[in-house]
């Protein structure tokens, strides 16, 4: 793995995050893991990285809830170099008042601004709910892997959720008023319309690239005999924004709420042609989750031009051996750029990586507090 990385993360220091009160790192360019028993804090430094990253935690929407118990703020930050260029990442946030972002000093008027900046792809147990969960998880994967390498589309995405509300809002009071205004309906279908069919292009030229990169990596991870097929369904594919919400207003009436849109858009996830959900084992769902993830980091590094962080979150106990093994020399190649990993073996970690004749750094977290081992 080559150490001249065009991206990496040198220190990270936090106060108050999660279970930290204080901590403070130096960072190897390539590959460092994080060992210690479940529940002293492993993914939660991750999950520091990833705020640095994307301004918000991967696990858990609400800020506030990263606040150590019994303080009232907490603050994360990184000194990333980006093309040979020291830049200092700090958010912290405060009880009660908004959270702050600061890119060397500079506070961020929109934290749209930064995502995409330092790119990251995170590869976590809970990963699985996009497999399980509803579509909402499913778009979100392709909202995250979209608005990293296109700002604009972040931009288009909060226009329409926020017409979306409004559309929504104005049904249920037609439904309690029985006064129906078609003008000011037709003004929320405009701006529906204008942000939704956007976002429709951008999701349909990504998945065409995408696919591809996703079936190359995985029938790298399985046996190439498994048959598995990703499709992006959309109700725009039938027919225009336009056309459609003109078709469903009476059904939206009755539903009191918009029936038809990009808030209906799906990832169809298949395996020998059934459903990956009902019909995969866990080990080809696992499989098939780390190939979209993996084609996700493929994607950013061949838009930006460099490689984005890996995070991997205790990815050896949920593989069989050989998808491990296969996976860690798959990242350990020139391909990938610095990795980050947690275990809750030290042992492990450096035996895997000395078979494949990677140097490793790693830290030892023991409830709260880190220290560097090797």
């Amino acid at each position: 793995m080559k150490t001249t990385n065009h991206m990496w993360l040198q220190r990270l220091s936090i106060l108050n995050f999660k279970n930290y009160e204080e901590a403070s790192l130096e960072f190897s360019p390539t590959v460092n893991a994080f060992s210690g028993n479940n529940g002293a804090g492993k993914t939660n430094l991750l999950d520091a990285i990833h705020y640095l990253s994307l301004c918000k935690s991967y696990f858990n929407p609400i800020d506030t809830q990263q606040i150590r118990q019994n303080a009232d703020f907490f603050m994360v930050q990184g000194v990333f170099n980006l093309m040979g260029k020291d830049e200092t990442i700090a958010c912290s946030l405060k009880k009660h008042q908004k959270k702050q972002f600061k890119r060397n000093k500079k506070e961020y008027q929109r934290l749209a601004d930064h995502i995409g900046l330092f790119p990251l792809v995170m590869i976590s147990p809970y990963d699985v709910s996009i497999v399980m969960d509803g579509s909402e998880e499913r778009r979100k994967f392709m909202d995250n892997a979209i608005s990293q390498t296109d700002r604009h589309y972040l931009d288009e995405l909060i226009q329409y959720n926020k017409c979306l509300t409004n559309r929504n809002a104005l049904l249920r009071q037609i439904a309690s008023s029985s006064k129906y205004d078609p003008q000011l309906l037709e003004v929320y279908d405009e701006q529906l319309v204008n942000s939704g069919t956007v976002i429709y292009q951008k999701r349909r030229d990504f998945m065409k690239e995408f696919t591809e990169i996703f079936n190359r990596h995985y029938s790298f991870l399985s046996a190439e005999t498994e048959q598995v097929s990703l499709v992006y369904d959309s109700p725009l594919h039938q027919d225009s924004l336009v056309n459609l919400l003109q078709k469903n207003i009476e059904k939206d009436r009755i539903l009191e709420r918009t029936t038809m849109g990009i808030h209906k858009d799906e990832l169809v996830f298949s395996i020998h042609g059934m459903p990956l959900k009902k019909f995969g084992s866990q080990g080809q769902q696992k499989s098939f989750l780390i190939a979209l993830k993996l084609a996700q980091y493929t994607y950013l590094k061949q838009i930006k031009g460099f490689e984005p962080l890996l995070l991997l979150d205790d990815i050896f106990d949920k593989l069989d051996e050989h998808r491990t093994r296969k996976l860690m020399r798959k990242v350990s190649d020139h391909d990938f750029g610095q990795i980050f990993i947690t275990d809750t073996s030290a042992e492990r970690v450096q035996s895997i990586f000395d078979e494949i004749g990677e140097q490793v750094a790693i830290f030892e977290v023991n409830s709260g507090n880190v220290k560097r081992l090797s």
